[in-house]
């Protein structure tokens, strides 16, 4: 409960501090924030857990609001139809592409490892890369398929 508390707290700060912000701004903030705070909730123990959640928060809100600030919806649909197709259909250690000819802004997906969870679900850890203005930013996650077929970021 503390660490929701502390995230959401952070989250406020962030976004109170830019009252300019857009909604690529805003939701890439958001998005930043959560995988930052997921991240840093696996770290250490008692309050080390507690400060890594908050570092893990607020230096995810700062990185995805600024990819969110140039990420437009149809960057964020081409990027998101190339993970759900490289997730699915792209073997392991090889790239599925986009690109938005608009916005001259491309990126990747590229699956690391493929496994079967305890649960008896299809996981895969992926690289993603972006980039937005000749800037790229990396991230790894990990997604797993759902009883629609359809692949959901666990983290």
């Amino acid at each position: 409960m503390q660490k929701i508390l502390v995230m959401l707290t952070l989250l406020l700060f962030v976004t109170a501090c830019h009252p300019a912000m857009g909604p690529k701004e805003t939701g890439g903030a958001l998005l930043g924030a959560g995988t930052g705070a997921l991240i840093g909730s696996q770290i250490g123990g008692g309050r080390g857990t507690l400060v890594a959640v908050a570092v893990g928060t607020l230096a995810g809100a700062l990185v995805g609001q600024e990819v969110g600030k140039s990420l437009d919806r149809a960057d964020q649909l081409a990027m998101e139809r190339s993970a759900q197709y490289a997730l699915e259909y792209t073997p392991t250690r090889q790239s599925t592409t986009w690109r938005n000819p608009d916005s001259g802004n491309y990126g990747s997906v590229t699956p690391i490892e493929t496994y079967q969870s305890s649960a008896g679900q299809y996981c895969r850890e992926y690289l993603q890369t972006v980039v937005v203005g000749g800037q790229q930013q990396q991230a790894y996650g990990t997604a797993c398929r759902q009883p629609d077929g359809s692949w959901r970021i666990i983290r």
